[in-house]
């Protein structure tokens, strides 16, 4: 099969996929991926595709690790840097020498630099496949943030550790202060070069549109897109991480992003395009781990030499090793820091035994391991072949199975006796943002001396009779947002909780009529269209405006579902 054709066929299968696992939501959207790749991969006359190693991690993993980047809260990610920093790196180095011994003292055939190099291969986590197995489980908000700044950062730590193992493998020479050396200068580096770039585009794109405004949004959000792949690519010309560099320019774009409030069709471009390049390529990793997992398995029976039992109970011991380091490294090296978070108000949840194995749990490996274990060269530098390549590779990709399913096992069973935790803290934090944005636009309705003197009676009268109306509509929207039942009105402080409950409730059902009249205008305009009444750019922008309006609704709707204590809505036909 042609190239292309191979990723039409990948991506296709990645969006049908992502809709059957709707359907399906006891199996996690990663291992139904893997499963139909590998039944495509299978049959003698399956879809058999090279796969480039090198390719793959230009493709597919700098714009991954980007958004991740751009996305993750930078608050909570500085707030609980300490254990972030000592699961992405303390974690890896205790890994890869921990495990790299347990593994040369299980397999003697296999030398203890490539040992290490499997150990390094596999310390990188997945925390893409820990979302999609505990969605909707309670998994704690800050400790998925952890997972998450953990998974972005050890992706390169990872690598890097592969980088030296395997390099010690091909030169028979290893000096732990060239590896510190290099290591500090890959990783500074990269993330030097990273925010270097990611500001300069984003001074450049705001010289831009000064100019412009939002008519170059389109080529705007297509340039961000290309800029991880500009960011890893430097990288790894100059000698750095292009990983961290890719991970780096996402964090500083976000925050260049903070003062380009007024940029609105640029950021709703750049949300649906983000979130269409995620889905798309995070079902393209795992369909691809599916397609290459028949050759995997079927060229190490075949040439290997050991039995099947002893190769899946070396998969066992290597994944239960790597688990049991982490559970040990949490215990010992990250629950203080936890703790010492917790104690701070930086996490809200308790650190407890029962969070600290569903944290152990949640170390899940996935595509970096695999595009990792694939790069490994397949001849040393005297021309003879890498030693144990082939074990080396189904081993790792063993160990992201049975991280997957043991994951997908475990993780709801550990979150289901975990005590019920809300994001109290979150939710606070959302309503009185929104009450200052409410009282800050009622504030600014206010009649000036200047207005007064300007203007003529006839448009003071008209003035004040529409701003009464928004502010009317404003103060609702504070006194279903007022927990505390104190209002700013002398009448609203005389309420009483049946009267507050009922006011909600009303809201909720204007809210929901809104909605109920934007879909008729909505489909007005589609009846219009189809009578030749109006032309196809008049509806694509009538309908746009609707569009926004219904977003913005929405969001208003949930909140004040959750104000009322009324049930969500089907999720059928939202945004």
């Amino acid at each position: 099969m042609h190239t292309v054709e191979t990723v039409l066929l990948v991506l296709m299968l990645g969006a049908l996929t992502g809709i059957a696992a709707r359907y399906v939501r006891a199996i996690p959207l990663p291992l139904i991926q893997i499963a139909i790749g590998a039944l495509i991969a299978w049959p003698q006359k399956g879809l058999h595709i090279a796969f480039d190693p090198e390719l793959f991690l230009l493709l597919f993993i700098p714009p991954l690790l980007f958004a991740d980047g751009w996305r993750i809260p930078k608050r909570e990610f500085f707030a609980l840097a300490r254990p972030i920093l000592l699961l992405a790196f303390g974690l890896v180095l205790i890994t890869v020498l921990g495990l790299g011994y347990l593994i040369h003292w299980m397999i003697p055939a296999m030398p203890l630099t490539v040992a290490f190099t499997l150990a390094a291969v596999v310390s990188p986590t997945d925390a893409v496949a820990v979302s999609a197995i505990t969605r909707n489980l309670g998994m704690p908000h800050k400790t998925m943030h952890m997972l998450e700044g953990e998974s972005l950062l050890n992706d390169a730590s990872g690598l890097v550790a592969v980088k030296f193992a395997v390099a010690a493998t091909l030169t028979g020479l290893f000096s732990w202060s060239n590896v510190a050396k290099d290591f500090t200068w890959m990783a500074v580096g990269g993330l030097g070069v990273g925010a270097a770039m990611g500001w300069g585009f984003s001074y450049a794109r705001d010289a831009v549109t000064r100019r412009v405004g939002d008519v170059a949004a389109t080529q705007m959000v297509l340039l961000l897109v290309l800029l991880p792949f500009a960011a890893y690519i430097v990288g790894e010309k100059i000698g750095v991480s292009g990983i961290l560099a890719a991970v780096a320019a996402g964090i500083a774009t976000n925050f260049a992003d903070l003062d380009r409030s007024n940029f609105i069709s640029e950021r709703l471009q750049t949300e649906g395009t983000w979130s269409m390049v995620e889905a798309a390529f995070n079902g393209a990793i795992f369909l691809l781990l599916g397609l290459q997992l028949p050759s995997i398995m079927g060229t190490t029976l075949l040439h290997s030499g050991y039995d099947w039992w002893v190769l899946l109970g070396w998969v066992a011991a290597i994944s239960s090793g790597l688990l049991l380091v982490r559970w040990v490294w949490i215990e010992l090296g990250v629950h203080r820091a936890l703790r010492t978070a917790h104690r701070q108000g930086k996490m809200t949840e308790k650190p407890s035994r029962l969070l600290n194995l569903a944290t152990t749990m949640a170390g899940i490996r996935g595509a970096v391991t695999l595009a990792a274990a694939l790069s490994i060269p397949v001849y040393l530098h005297n021309g003879r072949p890498f030693p144990e390549r082939d074990l080396l590779i189904f081993l790792a990709t063993g160990v992201i199975l049975f991280t997957l399913i043991l994951g997908a096992i475990a993780l709801p069973l550990i979150l289901r006796h975990m005590p019920a935790h809300e994001d109290t803290e979150t939710q606070h934090e959302e309503r009185a943002a929104r009450m200052a944005a409410c009282k800050a636009a009622i504030a600014s309705l206010t009649i000036t001396e200047s207005d007064v003197q300007q203007h003529d009676e006839q448009w003071l009268a008209q003035y004040q009779e529409v701003v009464g109306r928004i502010t009317q509509e404003y103060r609702n929207r504070i006194h279903l947002l007022d927990d505390s039942g104190v209002a700013t009105s002398t009448e609203a402080q005389r309420d009483t909780p049946e009267m507050v409950q009922e006011r909600r409730e009303r809201y909720v059902k204007e809210m929901e009529l809104r909605l109920h009249c934007i879909q008729v205008e909505r489909d007005t305009l589609y009846a219009e269209r189809q009578a030749h009444r109006i032309n196809d750019e008049t509806l694509r922008a009538m309908v746009s405006e609707l569009d926004m309006s219904e977003v913005a609704l929405r969001k208003r709707l949930v909140v004040a579902r959750k104000a009322a204590g009324m049930p969500m809505a089907s999720a059928h036909g939202a945004n």
